[in-house]
């Protein structure tokens, strides 16, 4: 047994404190980098992240078009979206699932509630993976979750259906690919040091396409009430991602241990609210970007191109599993502009695939010796998230500075705050109050 245990504490890469007295869950995890032990050079990697934002946008848009089903203005067949790995930008994080527990790594995205592992039950409708898949069978505390269950009654999924067994199953679509399973629940262990069973509903199945690589699923920290978050009723959570081109981990924080002022940062704590969707349920919190500046300089940007509209499109996400930001055109326009104007450099004559601007170093230069003004995204109620050059331009080949910022595809105009523009940067997402808080932190310090 002692043997068992020491081999669970080398395969679950967190470092977790947990504490459930009263009712709450407080802990905190270590996020594996999207591309940690990758093969990849760093260029490399700015350009296959830089890739798979793209397709992740166009997901996104496709996701929301879907769940508002309107046809008329927003047309769009999961043939239409590209489809990446499902971890090729995201942060995950290493679990034990079942009793005893088999680790399972999970992508953990903010944009999705469903938590989900591919398992036996569907080995022929199973997407390539690195781990061996989830048994159910091994598991003396997995259960069926019957038709009648919460979980089953409200989860919002494309198909939904009871079989004769009374089992919940359910499809749901990423891109061109397609996530089925059923409804199940099983004790999900936290922890290297202390290990903390938690009971969780998740989906047992498959993805029918496409490949997850280094995981074997997701976790959703999403508002939904299928995601981690709404299922132990974490009042906040926060993370903090350390600078992309690193690949270190990053912390992930929960309950009371969620709390910025606990921490040393490099700049102020800053407030604003957190918006909810008016025209439907959606899986994506919603923040309200108002303006930008590239300096001293404030864009002319009208506040309402970047306002969540009465009819559901619109307004601005924070996305864990985004690498680069999208701005709608208007927004895109006025910066591209701007630092147009602003860096001194020529701008690369040739197409860089996935980046829409991009200038040429001087012979012999790298990226980190170009001073730029800080990009500042302006939010209602007065916060300044303040981005150095690091979080808003990448070198994805040597001699080549380009912005990591594109425009947000135009069926949706949804932009996105990605993965890059939050290193370095401590958020929390306080569930309870609808509240988005950040500050400009080091990481590794936390």
């Amino acid at each position: 047994m002692a043997r068992h245990l020491r081999l669970l504490a080398l395969l679950l890469c967190l470092a977790v404190i947990v504490t459930a007295g009263g009712g709450s869950v407080n802990f905190r995890a270590d996020l594996n980098h999207p591309y940690a032990g990758s093969s990849l050079s760093r260029d490399g990697v700015f350009r296959h992240a830089a890739r798979a934002s793209r397709a992740r946008a166009a997901r996104i848009n496709a996701r929301l078009a879907r769940a508002l089903g309107s046809k008329a203005r927003h047309d769009i067949s999961a043939a239409d979206v590209p489809l990446a790995p499902l971890d090729d930008q995201c942060h995950s994080l290493t679990v034990g699932i079942g009793t005893p527990p088999q680790p399972h790594t999970l992508i953990v995205d903010t944009g999705s509630d469903l938590i989900w592992t591919q398992c036996k039950l569907f080995r022929g409708r199973t997407a390539r993976q690195r781990e061996p898949l989830y048994d159910p069978r091994r598991s003396s505390s997995f259960a069926f979750l019957p038709c009648s269950s919460r979980l089953c009654q409200e989860g919002q999924f494309g198909d939904k259906n009871c079989t004769g067994d009374n089992r919940c199953t359910y499809d749901d679509v990423y891109g061109s690919a397609e996530a089925a399973g059923v409804f199940a629940s099983d004790a999900f262990t936290f922890g290297a040091r202390t290990k903390v069973a938690l009971p969780l509903g998740f989906g047992c199945g498959g993805l029918s396409a496409g490949s997850l690589v280094g995981a074997s699923g997701i976790i959703g920290l999403s508002p939904g009430i299928l995601s981690l978050v709404s299922q132990l009723s974490v009042p906040r959570f926060s993370y903090c991602l350390t600078p992309f081109a690193e690949r270190k981990t990053s912390p992930l924080l929960f309950g009371a241990m969620a709390d910025l002022r606990r921490y040393k940062t490099t700049g102020p704590v800053q407030t604003t609210s957190i918006l909810t969707n008016p025209a439907m349920e959606t899986a994506y919190y919603y923040v309200p970007l108002v303006g930008l500046s590239l300096g001293a300089r404030r864009l002319a940007v009208p506040a309402a191109s970047l306002a969540l509209k009465p009819d559901g499109s619109g307004g601005t996400i924070v996305d864990s599993g985004s690498t680069m930001a999208y701005l709608v055109a208007k927004a895109f326009g006025a910066l591209k502009k701007a630092v147009l104007e602003t860096v001194g450099l020529p701008v690369a004559n040739r197409t860089v695939e996935d980046y829409e601007l991009c200038f040429v170093l001087p012979s012999g230069v790298a990226m980190g010796a170009v001073r730029t003004p800080p990009l500042v995204l302006h939010f209602d109620g007065g916060a300044d998230m303040v981005l150095p050059r690091d979080n808003y331009f990448q070198e994805p080949r040597a001699g080549l500075m380009c912005l990591a910022v594109g425009t947000a595809p135009e069926d949706f105009g949804v932009s996105i705050i990605g993965n890059i523009q939050q290193q370095n940067m401590h958020v929390l997402f306080d569930v309870r109050n609808q509240k988005f808080s950040f500050a400009p932190t080091k990481c590794d310090d936390i």
